[in-house]
């Protein structure tokens, strides 16, 4: 702490705490409900335990490759029944499952840059480098879903049958389990660590899984001779992709614009109003950087306590946030005198510089 700025604090070098999860209320959902719960990204944070920025990265590294194989098997395995059905629908499943899995190697290269430590040039370190990688990702579902277009209107202009209808229909069957089974994980280990690059990431594999159900209905519909069910089918496979698209693009922009949930800066809130010596919070900001959190916040103390006194209240300021806040890794506090009748504003040198 300089003689400067005396009450702004870095991080204090706390260990990660335990944090208890929340949930929703209590009740039986319907139907609509749980389908809106599978296929868009939660706006809240889920509260568990604050993992360590490399054990995060690990973590997310791991999901990535596992994800990687699994993904890039299907694809292989659907390109072999492409080749010999020639259905669109299938190939634009395809497509998609094998941009899905690319999606490891900008994302990868995130957390790989996120581990790295802070510059002088980048004095927040790397994690910033997670956005990047999500509007990768989001370009990846916008030109999946034009290519899925571009081939299924191909097929309505020039009708064909399409061959080998049995293997398509295990194609998706194999399309549609490896893809839940990938966007579970994903978005598991995304919420957990903190990543909406990854929770986009895992909400586009399971839009894959639903699209690989469709090539199924496609396969049965060119199974009764409809030879125009694939290319329907195709056209469905691309409706489905944009609606992720919007999902996961709202998600990453929010991220990138620093959004947070609101209900993050009200659990901050309370949380500091009950550190002892606090007698009011003042401007409170959260930030992502990468999957991690930071703060910076005023809190007003009593004007007569002692330099060493406002740095105590500082610093248990800091260590109640880093308890209450999910993923919280350190907060700036500067601690403001209460005012005194008549006394002139303590920030009154600095009112020019206030953008308006």
């Amino acid at each position: 702490m300089s003689d400067r700025h005396p009450h702004e604090h870095g991080p204090h070098g706390h260990g990660p705490h335990e944090h208890a999860p929340h949930g929703h209320a209590p009740g039986t959902p319907g139907l609509r409900h749980r389908l809106a719960h599978l296929l868009t990204p939660h706006s809240h944070e889920t509260a568990g335990k604050l993992d360590p920025a490399l054990e995060s990265s690990v973590r997310g590294m791991r999901a990535l490759w596992v994800s990687l194989a699994v993904l890039g098997a299907t694809a292989l395995a659907q390109a072999v029944v492409v080749a010999a059905s020639g259905s669109v629908a299938l190939l634009g499943d395809t497509v998609h499952n094998a941009a899905d899995a690319l999606t490891a190697v900008p994302l990868g290269i995130a957390f790989v840059l996120g581990r790295r430590a802070a510059t002088r040039r980048f004095t927040y370190g790397y994690g910033r480098a997670e956005d990047l990688a999500g509007l990768v990702i989001v370009l990846t579902i916008a030109a999946s879903a034009a290519f899925a277009a571009w081939a299924a209107v191909g097929r309505l202009l020039d009708p064909r049958p399409v061959a080998q209808v049995p293997a398509v229909a295990l194609a998706a069957l194999l399309g549609f389990a490896g893809n839940e089974w990938v966007a579970r994980y994903r978005i598991r280990v995304g919420r957990e660590i903190g990543s909406a690059a990854l929770v986009a990431d895992g909400l586009h594999a399971r839009t894959d899984g639903f699209t690989s159900l469709a090539v199924l209905l496609g396969a049965g519909g060119s199974a009764l001779g409809w030879h125009l069910a694939d290319p329907l089918v195709g056209l469905a496979i691309t409706a489905a992709i944009v609606l992720v698209l919007r999902d996961a693009a709202r998600e990453v922009f929010r991220r990138v614009l620093d959004a947070v949930d609101p209900a993050l800066v009200d659990r901050a809130e309370h949380a500091v109003r009950q550190v002892p010596g606090v007698r009011a919070v003042g401007e409170l900001r959260l930030r992502w950087i990468g999957h991690r959190l930071r703060a910076e916040l005023t809190v007003v103390v009593d004007g007569e306590a002692t330099l060493r006194q406002a740095h105590a209240i500082a610093v248990e300021t800091e260590h109640a946030l880093l308890h209450a806040v999910p993923r919280l890794t350190a907060a700036l506090v500067h601690a403001d005198p209460a005012p005194l009748p008549g006394e002139a504003d303590p920030h009154l040198a600095l009112a020019h510089h206030a953008t308006t």
